[in-house]
């Protein structure tokens, strides 16, 4: 077993229960999404025989590659689509995910209402929130947030059930914390989809009920990716990624 990946994983839920109770919360409350992204199945393993069961990736092409073995040997896995969806991988993340926490535009949501209706499956969806209004990330502005939830509703069918967002990487979490949650309070959302390895406490202060940690749990050492070159986390950083 590798005793990094789950010493990670224990401090990590560890943290989690201290944070809740600093925020008078029921640790039940919070759901961890362990972001595998990059990592193969070997380094997965051993988290999930720690009793980790959800986890998190960023691509639909990486998830199908790994996911259906493990998911073949290990019962009551449940994976989130924590990256950008193409509207032409709608299929597949219907038939794979259990939740997509980045519904952020009209033909997304065109794509996804038909593979629902088709497919019968019904993945938790959250709306993605692009708080710092950044141009190079994903995201439904705020100021658009309500109409867009409106129409994913009213005409495109959806459930969206939670709203997700990512502060910009030179900027204190908590503001754009704050205004994601006054965003689902005021549309009657539940769930919240914040905080990564370095802010997940803050976020669960200001409400978080799922937080998408990964380099907390795996590492942040060289990742080897097949096809594909070796990135760090500083690498990844420094290219906008969502390392968790």
């Amino acid at each position: 077993m590798n005793t990094s990946s789950t010493a990670g994983l224990a401090a990590v839920r560890a943290e989690i229960a201290r944070a809740c109770r600093d925020a008078g919360r029921d640790v039940a409350s919070v759901t961890l999404v362990a972001v595998s992204k990059t990592f193969p199945a070997e380094a997965i393993e051993p988290v999930i025989a720690a009793g980790q069961r959800v986890f998190g990736e960023n691509r639909v092409q990486e998830a199908k590659a790994k996911w259906p073995a493990l998911m073949a040997r290990h019962a009551g896995i449940e994976l989130h689509l924590i990256g950008p969806l193409q509207s032409n991988k709608a299929k597949e993340a219907v038939a794979l995910f259990t939740a997509i926490h980045s519904v952020d535009r009209p033909s997304l949501c065109e794509a996804l209402g038909k593979e629902i209706a088709k497919q019968g499956r019904t993945p938790l969806l959250f709306a993605e929130i692009n708080t710092g209004a950044e141009p190079q990330k994903a995201g439904v502005l705020p100021q658009d947030a309500d109409a867009f939830l409106a129409a994913a509703r009213e005409k495109y069918g959806l459930t969206i059930s939670g709203l997700m967002c990512i502060p910009p990487l030179d900027e204190a979490p908590g503001p754009h914390f704050a205004l994601t949650a006054k965003i689902a309070q005021r549309n009657g959302l539940k769930l919240l989809s914040m905080g990564m390895s370095a802010d997940f406490g803050v976020a669960i202060a200001l409400g978080a009920t799922h937080v998408r940690v990964g380099s907390a749990i795996f590492g942040d050492g060289i990742r080897f990716v097949a096809g594909r070159e070796r990135r760090t986390l500083r690498d990844s950083l420094s290219l906008g990624e969502r390392v968790g």
